[in-house]
This record gives structure tokens, sequence and C-alpha cells, in this order.
């Protein structure tokens, strides 16, 4: 109590905090030591990551075989039917950015004075050119035009570009699909001879084939409280077909972003920055506070994707890949949870501690301190214990064709320490060229497809805020009605949240990445409707 006054006071007195501000910060459930902090990391910037270099084939990634692929899946679907197996996918995000380009044409389209070949044309916008060729090839199309037609009653009359200005106005209108403010996971993503698909009806199928034992398979999707009924319906409206065409009961559930992983925002004086009511302002911690959304689910397997990322055809190899990552896991928690039960035995003597040491360099990818040799063998094997009895995850890395986003790297620590990490390149130091250079020479990309174990050896869970590198956060500079501000986000889910756990990294093909970051993204092969599925 008394280091909370300590803490108010510094608040009052270096932030001009008020009783207001203190009821606020109450309510939305953030504890003012965590409120310091932020104000102090805004003050000190959050330190660069450093890279030690790529992780490439045989130097932090493994590279199997087709053939060696299915041999962990065999091991994978061996072992399920002990265990409790559930899927985690993020789903709170509104689809804003899919619909970015054409949210800008009709903000800019001089829809008096010029056509929209006209307006392509003055602003270059590839992006509008191929929606509006492929526009008949998308799953909502259909239904959005039948609307325009009982809403326009001079439709056929309307000439083409006229008719696809509306029909892109209709699709964004608030009052009508609003599909830009919508999670991405209710929209129509895949078009089927009897059907429209939505991202959750395709998890719940990846989920029934992959994520599942003894015909139970278990689905966890991280949404915005305000948007479940939508969930919920798309669930109720598809269950059963899903459920007939797997052989397997399927039971999904929810959970909500914490307002309590909120973050406060400052101006760019890193004073708190207020709205025009003159209250404090609080922005979303980003991914990274779904660990606390991980941390309480209670499974032996966890299959972490993104929303975005399913697809119509080639589902068996997806599943097979999947099934393979799974089995990697299990055959290396195996080994694990053996010699961490051996120290509780006693039974581990100096020979032991040279085998164990080889597998963790060469099947963990764990970069043993220099002076490990110098111990003790009782703080060898305490160094041991260490190091054997975290998290694991199993990462499924593919090709770097220049997509946006993280990679695999080998990262040294303030404390010297070397891991494999997934970094952004927001979190490297782009005005160092060594840096920079090693960024450019990543070989793969992080496309979110990881399999988890968040139980030790005894089978109890994990404290999964243990493991976290709280250093690994990011500052972003945002803006509210026209006035500049600064945000914190968490240290990323599969970033910093997970620095601490052993992490494995698995090459996949492309097959198994099929995001969909932006509304074209649906023209691509993997989600359009190839053979009968």
């Amino acid at each position: 109590m008394e280091k909370n006054f300590k803490t108010q006071d510094i608040l009052t007195q270096q932030y001009g905090f008020t009783e207001a501000d203190f009821t606020q910060i109450k309510e939305h459930g953030i504890s003012l030591e965590k409120i310091e902090a932020e104000l102090l990391l805004f003050q000190s910037g959050i330190p660069k990551i450093f890279l030690e270099r790529p992780a490439t084939n045989n130097d932090g990634i493994i590279k199997l075989n087709e053939k060696e692929f299915q041999q962990q899946a065999d091991y994978f679907n061996r072992k399920k039917g002990s265990l409790k197996l559930k899927k985690f996918v993020p789903a709170s995000g509104a689809a804003s950015r899919m619909f970015k380009f054409l949210n800008e044409f009709l903000n800019e389209f001089d829809h008096e004075n010029e056509t929209i070949n006209a307006y392509i044309n003055r602003k270059e916008d590839k992006n509008l050119s191929v929606f509006l060729a492929g526009i008949e090839k998308f799953p909502f199309y259909e239904e959005i035009k039948t609307r325009l037609k009982e809403l326009c009653s001079d439709y056929y009359t309307l000439e083409a570009h006229e008719k696809s200005y509306r029909f892109i106005q209709l699709m964004l209108d608030a009052a009508h699909f609003d599909y830009a403010n919508k999670p991405k996971g209710t929209l129509a993503f895949h078009k089927y001879q009897s059907h429209i698909a939505t991202p959750v009806e395709e998890h719940m199928n990846e989920c029934a084939f992959y994520a599942s034992s003894n015909s139970i398979s278990h689905l966890h999707f991280t949404i915005s409280e305000n948007h479940e009924d939508s969930f919920r319906n798309i669930i109720a409206k598809v269950k059963d077909q899903v459920e007939l065409k797997s052989g397997t009961k399927t039971s999904v559930s929810f959970s909500y972003q914490y307002k309590s992983t909120d973050t406060i925002a400052v101006d760019l004086k890193n004073k708190p920055f207020r709205n025009d009511k003159g209250e404090l302002v609080f922005r979303p911690g980003g991914h990274g506070a779904l660990i606390n959304n991980l941390n309480e689910l209670e499974a032996d397997v966890i299959f972490i994707k993104n929303i975005d990322n399913v697809i119509q055809n080639h589902i068996q190899e997806i599943i097979l890949y999947k099934k393979g990552l799974a089995g990697i896991l299990l055959h290396l928690q195996a080994e694990i949870h053996q010699i961490l039960r051996s120290i509780d035995e006693k039974k581990v003597n100096e020979k032991d501690i040279e085998r164990i040491l080889e597998f963790m360099t060469q099947k963990l990818n764990i970069v043993v301190l220099e002076d490990f040799f110098t111990y003790t063998q009782e703080n060898k094997i305490d160094y041991i214990k260490n190091k054997l009895n975290r998290p694991i995850r199993v990462c499924g890395m593919v090709k770097n064709e220049g997509e946006p986003g993280g990679g695999p790297f080998w990262v040294r620590s303030y404390k010297g320490t070397v891991s494999l990490q997934i970094v952004e390149s927001s979190q490297v130091d782009i005005q160092n060229t060594k840096q920079v250079d090693i960024l450019a020479h990543a070989t793969h990309f992080n496309p979110v497809d990881l399999v988890c174990a968040t139980k030790n050896y005894k089978g109890k869970k994990f404290d999964l805020f243990q493991f976290i590198d709280t250093s690994t956060g990011f500052i972003v500079h945002k803006n509210s009605k026209g006035k500049e501000l600064k945000g914190y986000e968490l240290p990323g889910l599969w970033n910093g949240a997970m620095a601490r756990w052993i992490t494995i990294f698995v090459e996949v093909p492309l097959v198994t990445f099929n995001p969909v970051k932006t509304v074209n993204d649906l023209l691509k092969p993997a989600h359009q409707h190839q053979y009968e599925n």
C-alpha cells in the first residue's frame, strides 16, 4: 500500500495526475506501477534488438523432406489420444487495412468531374485496378450486387464506372455492409458451390482435422466483446455441417483482450495525452496482450494461427505440416521431460551432462554460456534445469518472398546471451548499416504458424508471464483527431512475449501461408475455388 501511495505521489508531482485520473485508471483495471513504468519507457526509449545473423537452414532452421514430415505427423497421431489439443486464433482485429485503398478511393475520388479510370491514372492506383478487374470473383460480389439493385431503381441504366463506384460505397457504408469495420473473421472469404465461407468456418474445418483428439476439437478465438454475437451466429449456422463432414465434435470458446492490458498514450513531449474532455487516453496493447489469454488456456498442445491465414484448396497439405510440427514438438518435449525427471531423481552424472549439452545445442539451439564448463556439477545441473524447464514452441517458417513482417534471427541480448527469436523490422536499428544488412539477408519469414506446449514435466501449467522479455515492446506514432500521440505496444505475442521459451524453427512450404492482408489477396489461387471439396 505504501508503494502505491509513493507511485501516486510521483504521478501527481511529475505528470500532473488528478483524482479524476486515478479514478479512471482504477476503473480500467490498471496498476499505478504499470502506468509509471510505461511513462518511463517513453522517456528512456526502447532499446533496439541486436541481430547476430539470420537463422537459416541448418543454422537455426530445421528442413525436413515430405517423408520426414509424414513420420512426425504419424508420431503425433499415435500420441494425441492422451492429449487435450486446442487451436488459438487471435481474431479481434477489424478489417480496416483490408479495405484501406478503397476507403482512400472514396475519400479522394472526384465523383462529379472524373471517371474511375482517370482516378486510377491520376493516383497510379494499381490496387483499385486489380480490384475492379476481378470484382466478379470476390465471394461477396453477388450479395452486394443484389442489394445494390434493390437500392438503385436506375441500376440498369448506370454506366459501368458508376456501378463500380456505388458497389464500393455500399460495401463500406456503415449503414449497409460496413466491411472495413467488421472483424476479418466474419467476412466472406471463400465461395463454394453450396455456400460462402468465412475465416471462422475455415478455422473450424482445419481445427477438426489437425487439432482434434478422441473425436473432439477445441477452438479458441480472442475477439472484441461487441462482436461476439456475429461470431456465435456464424458458428451456430455452420457447426452441424463441419461436424458432419469431419466426424468430429467442435467446441468453440472465446476470450477478450483485457482492458487492463491497455497502455497509456503520451504527447510528443512524453506527457500524458488527453482527449477533448481532458481525460487520459489508453490504447490497446497490441497482440502481445494476448499472452494473458494464452496463459489461461488449459491444453497439452496449442496450435496458433492468424485469423486471415486460411485456405480454400490443398487443405490436406496444411494438415500434414501442422501435424508434422506437432510431432516435432512432442518428440523434443518427451526428451526434455525425461532429462528433467532424471534431475529430480538425482540420476544425472558428469557423463550425462555431456550428452544433455549435445541435445541442448544440437536439437534445441540453446547457446550455452562459455563459463558453464567452470561450474561445479551441481551448478551445471541447475543451469540445465533452468534452460529446459520452459514452455516450448515449434514455429513454421516459410521462405522469404518479400512479405512485410517478422523473421527468424539469432539475437544477442544486452546480457550477452544468444538465442533464436522472431524479430520485426521495427525492432532493428535502421541507422546501423551492419544490422540492416543482416535484416536484408533473412532467408525466411514468420507466417505465425506455431505449435506450443505450455505445461511443465509435472503436468502443471507454466506461468507464461515469467518468460516475457519486457524490454522488447514497441513505441508507435499515431494520430487522434489531428493531434499526434505516441503509444506503447506490449512485446509481441510471438516476439518478446515468448522470448524466453525453448524455440524451434522449421521450414514449411509456402502453400501453408495464405494471408489476406488486402481484399485483393482473395483473388489469389489459394482463395479461389479450384475443385470439389
